[in-house]
């Protein structure tokens, strides 16, 4: 009888083993459960707030590239305003200096056919005196 009572008593002890081993495994897997949905609720989390701040990057960067294409613009048209100035004032030096070099051609053009007609003049004479 003493075999068939310890019979008993292991197989009843194998028994709650099991059971243990199965509500064990049941625990663990609710903690695993419950683990991963943690994980999921903080990751969706992190992806708001990464989206807002990615947004709220955008938003600035969209402000300053504004902010800059403005003041490029500015200053470029300012540029070319100078730029249009400093051209028409060396247009007008330009044609000021060639106004001058216009006159002093035309003086010396002048000069040197009074000196040319002055010595065909002195010419003609002599060789009429020669004819005479």
């Amino acid at each position: 009888m003493k075999t068939k009572f310890c019979l008993k008593f292991s197989l009843m002890i194998a028994a709650a083993l099991l059971a243990l081993i199965a509500l064990s495994y049941g625990q663990v897997g609710t903690d695993v459960k419950d683990a991963a949905k943690d994980t999921g609720k903080a990751t969706k989390k992190a992806a708001v707030k990464t989206g807002k701040a990615t947004e709220k990057a955008a938003d600035k960067t969209e402000d300053a590239t504004e902010t800059a294409a403005k003041k490029t613009g500015h200053a470029t048209k300012k540029a070319a305003v100078k730029t249009g100035e400093a051209t028409e004032k060396a247009a007008d030096k330009t044609g000021d200096a060639t106004a001058d070099a216009a006159k002093d051609t035309g003086k010396g053009v002048k000069k040197g056919a009074k000196a040319v007609g002055h010595g065909v003049k002195k010419g003609a004479k002599k060789t009429e005196d020669v004819v005479k």
